[in-house]
């Protein structure tokens, strides 16, 4: 009898550590397990630290969100009409830390209410992959979330097999290295426990393959929303991943992002500068020569794998939004225009106590160094 047992406890542990196994090769197909007659492949973790993983997890930092900024929320959302039942077509939203970008999460993921959510994600270990000018998609039937698994819709293969081939890859690897789609699930999941997603990960490109990309995507999506009959802003939505400036001259992994210096007068530059940035490129209609702004502001006229200004999406961000642009005018839906609800950035507020819940921060925070965040929503 107890080695019976013993054999049991074994085999189920067995079976756990190897659902938990997502270390794949770009061009390998990642491990199966199979769970009540349902092949799982299961997306594991980038960042045990800066988010909320468990149930507790996201539901004290909720509370805690509310208690520390839940005036500030509100008074947004009174500010800018935002009701209950508004949903976005497309989103901005951050992906630092939980402690630093705090409400500025529910904020804009609140209103994110359709079923499926399309997201772009930065692709931070591209060059580490090698790997650029084409769309990053994956082989993973689920990703973790804090009230258990989050299925990849099934949508994704039908996009795939509307993709030319040269559009994209799939590189399992990329997205497991990779946090900042992992970063909104926690709270897509908290809103609606059923969402499903597909990520999206774009590497550096210029504009110009961004362009030739978003065409063939926006296609594929609306054939593939025509097929299923899917309403988007209602059953789908779209939402890019980015934090905003990069900032400072220290811990930079020895860069220096201290555009206008460190001191007071540099910081509200830098703020400054951020608020016309948004105001120019993002906010008000989506137009495609301020989305081609927004890739001069952020990236070198003659490199366009080199940092301008330090938003990490200056790929996911114009990738997104000319998709979006596209799918507009195929659809002939109502033209979107943006909305900024708000910008903060890491030590402009005090930051959330996480670390008696399990939960940390991945960088300091202080006047060199510092992140900024942005959210803006299309209705």
């Amino acid at each position: 009898m107890k080695t019976k047992l013993l054999f049991l406890f074994f085999w189920s542990l067995g079976l756990s550590l190897l659902a938990q196994t997502h270390t794949v090769g770009p061009h390998n197909k990642p491990p199966v397990v199979a769970v009540e007659d349902t092949a799982i492949r299961l997306r594991g973790l980038a960042d045990t630290i800066g988010f909320a993983h468990t149930k507790d997890q996201i539901e004290t930092l909720i509370q805690r969100i509310d208690q520390n900024q839940g005036a500030r929320l509100e008074g947004i959302r009174k500010r800018n009409d935002i009701s209950p039942g508004d949903a976005w077509r497309l989103a901005i939203a951050p992906h630092d830390d939980y402690s630093y970008a705090g409400y500025m999460y529910p904020l804009v993921l609140k209103n994110v209410q359709a079923k499926t959510v399309i997201i772009f994600g930065v692709a931070h270990k591209a060059k580490q992959f090698k790997v650029d000018n084409q769309l990053v998609f994956d082989h993973f039937t689920h990703w973790r979330g804090p009230y258990g698994n989050i299925k990849v819709s099934s949508m994704r293969e039908d996009i795939l097999k509307e993709l030319p081939k040269s559009v994209y890859q799939v590189n399992d690897s990329l997205q497991l290295a990779e946090h900042s789609v992992e970063a909104e699930l926690p709270f897509l999941q908290y809103f609606d426990k059923d969402v499903e997603i597909i990520s999206i990960l774009v590497p550096p490109m210029p504009f110009s393959k961004m362009t030739e990309l978003s065409e063939p995507l926006a296609k594929a999506l609306a054939k593939v929303f025509k097929k299923r009959d899917m309403e988007w802003g209602v059953e789908v939505s779209l939402l890019i991943s980015t934090d905003a400036v990069h900032y400072g001259d220290e811990e930079w992994d020895g860069r220096d992002f201290s555009f206008f210096g460190t001191d007071s007068t540099g910081y509200n530059q830098a703020i400054a500068k951020e608020h016309q940035l948004i105001t120019d490129c993002l906010a008000g209609d989506l137009l495609e020569p301020k989305i081609k702004k927004f890739t001069q502001a952020t990236v070198q006229d003659n490199d366009y794998t080199t940092y301008k200004w330090t938003w990490c999406g200056r790929y996911s961000v114009p990738m997104g939004m000319l998709t979006a642009l596209k799918l507009q005018q195929i659809q002939g839906a109502v033209p979107l225009s943006g909305m900024a609800l708000d910008y903060c950035n890491s030590i402009d507020h005090p930051p959330i106590q996480v670390d008696n819940m399990g939960m940390g921060v991945t960088a300091k925070a202080y006047m060199k160094h510092w992140v900024g965040y942005a959210d803006i929503v299309y209705r």
